[in-house]
């Protein structure tokens, strides 16, 4: 059986395939009603278009790119999978498709969104985890290219942006700790090029200011964004002679290396020292306690990335589409009251000695 074409749509509707294909496309100049009579009739004779051959008469490549941040451990990692996921489901509600880039650095990062946006190849850019000043945003803004950005560097009035209030995250967390009675609160933080890790160490102290308790630099360590930075870090932190009682981590990635941290120094996590993360990653909802977290949904922040990135491709304003919203607090098992007295003893103690 002959596959429906263009040709045989127009001709059982008496139009132009020009007409047709303008209805099809939603082009405005074409009436609803006819719109309407032309996308019936399309789903009821099966037709299907050409993605090959509407890219080609529109001049829109109906595809975007994403660049994976510098320095990121691959695929795999439970912060980008969501993301990708919600972009990509905005993108095929519009038969549009998501490429994926990664880049050793910065400088391969520019060089790639260059090759990418000269090419033809792709309508639109979606980055993250910018830094303060962010060299990419810096390129793109010289190219009009559309693009929008998950989170914000230090100067983003001008550009699209979709961001969770780091800084009022963190003040919150270290709020509720203080409320259970901790005093010697340890942050294990991100690299500070980075700008949601300085807006998030940024709120720490400031929650410590407002309750009248003296920043320590004794209990703040800066780890690199995965597990094995957060268990050297915690470890550090544990190791001191008045070591925190609660732990505050940058990521849910350096609150899992916590974990085995506390793990090695016998140490309950939620009644010998508290613990929290940030992102809601889904393996805190199976990690031994359950990890309590400031959620921010990356599959929700996928699809209105998506949604914002098609709006401005379509001819919306970029400063239209700046989103701050706030994280979600999910209360498991590893935050509790500060513990009674002196901590216990554990073998990690006898072999570090004083600080």
């Amino acid at each position: 059986m002959q596959r429906t074409n263009l040709k045989m749509l127009a001709e059982h509707l008496s139009l132009t395939q020009g007409t047709v294909s303008r209805a099809l496309n939603e082009y405005p100049d074409i009436s609803k009603s006819t719109r309407k009579r032309v996308r019936e009739a399309a789903n009821a004779m099966g037709y299907a278009p050409n993605p090959t051959a509407r890219r080609l008469a529109t001049g829109v490549a109906e595809v975007v790119a994403y660049v994976l941040p510098e320095r990121h451990s691959g695929m795999s990692e439970s912060f980008i999978a969501p993301l990708l996921q919600g972009i990509g489901e905005s993108l095929s509600e519009r038969g549009w498709d998501l490429l994926v880039t990664q880049a050793r650095n910065t400088e391969d990062e520019i060089a790639a969104l260059r090759r990418l946006t000269t090419s033809r190849q792709i309508s639109g850019v979606v980055l993250s985890r910018p830094h303060k000043k962010d060299p990419r945003i810096d390129f793109l803004r010289t190219t009009n290219f559309p693009f929008v950005v998950h989170g914000r560097s230090d100067d983003c009035d001008d550009y699209a942006w979709y961001d969770v209030d780091n800084k009022a995250a963190f003040t919150d967390a270290v709020e509720r700790l203080i409320k259970l009675r901790h005093r010697r609160i340890g942050l294990i933080g991100g690299p500070l090029h980075f700008s949601f890790a300085q807006m998030r160490a940024e709120g720490y102290a400031d929650a410590l200011a407002q309750h009248g308790i003296a920043f320590d630099s004794a209990l703040v360590k800066t780890a690199a964004l995965s597990e094995e930075a957060g268990e050297s870090a915690a470890g550090e932190l544990l190791d001191r002679k008045h070591p925190p009682t609660a732990l505050l981590c940058t990521t849910d990635t350096q609150a899992l290396g916590a974990l085995t941290a506390l793990r090695r120094r016998d140490l309950i996590p939620g009644e010998d020292v508290s613990l929290i993360g940030y992102d809601g990653l889904a393996i805190g909802r199976h990690t031994n306690p359950p990890l309590t977290t400031m959620a921010q949904p990356q599959a929700d922040s996928g699809r209105r990335l998506g949604e914002m990135l098609l709006a401005i491709i379509d001819g919306g304003t970029p400063t239209d589409f700046q989103e701050l919203h706030s994280a979600d607090f999910l209360n498991r098992k590893t935050l509790g009251p500060a513990p009674e007295g002196k901590r216990k003893t554990t073998n990690k103690d006898t072999e570090k000695g004083e600080d």
